[in-house]
């Protein structure tokens, strides 16, 4: 089973998009352990367009189709992308793309990333989530600490991740709200967040 997260941004922001397996296990083992395994990880330059991002997006999936065969296996790919703000046209775009993608692309979930505490769906928009951004970061800090998750040290960008997963703080306002993001100048959290949706897909799956 794969899973493809992906973080939208442009100018200020890069996108990224991560790219997560969840091994088969055997079916006679009675507590089967239920990894994930960091396959690809990308994060497009400054200024990337949004339709070069469906694009990358299109060769990702290709990566995860390629990899579903490997042994004569035949799986399943879920997307996850984030729609907040303008994300919603991009998420079209990957919609009308993803059915020339070969094996027929990928489930796609359109998530709003929120400051609230509370998921839920959005009726009327094909599944679409409101997901607050607490529970995206909680679930792959939990990943992280049981051990549940692997990021390959040769991996390219993964050591542009793990500085990422360092540089992510948890910060209260003087409102009382929480807000998660990286901390300092200069410093994105990009491939953590399109990593946290991932786990988060598969978590749902």
């Amino acid at each position: 089973m794969f899973f493809i997260g992906l973080d939208l941004g442009q100018k200020q922001d890069h996108s990224a998009i991560v790219l997560v397996e969840r091994p088969q296990v055997h079916a006679y083992l009675t507590r089967p352990e239920r990894t994930l395994q960091v396959r690809l990880a990308e994060r497009a330059p400054l200024g990337t367009s949004f339709a070069e991002v469906v694009d990358m997006v299109g060769h990702v999936a290709g990566v995860a189709n390629q990899l579903m065969y490997q042994g004569g296996r035949r799986t399943q790919c879920c997307l996850a992308v984030d729609a907040t703000g303008l994300g919603q046209p991009v998420v079209e775009m990957l919609r009308r793309a993803s059915t020339g993608w070969v094996n027929g692309g990928c489930q796609i979930t359109a998530v709003t990333i929120t400051g609230g505490d509370r998921q839920n769906t959005r009726s009327g928009e094909g599944g679409a989530m409101n997901v607050p951004k607490q529970d995206l970061i909680a679930g792959l800090q939990v990943a992280l600490e049981r051990r549940t998750l692997r990021i390959p040290g040769r991996m390219r960008e993964s050591g542009t991740l793990k500085r990422e997963l360092l540089d992510v703080r948890m910060m209260r306002r003087e409102t009382g709200s929480v807000r998660f993001g990286a901390e300092g100048k200069g410093q994105h959290d990009d491939l953590v967040i399109a990593l946290a949706l991932a786990v988060w897909r598969a978590g749902r799956f």
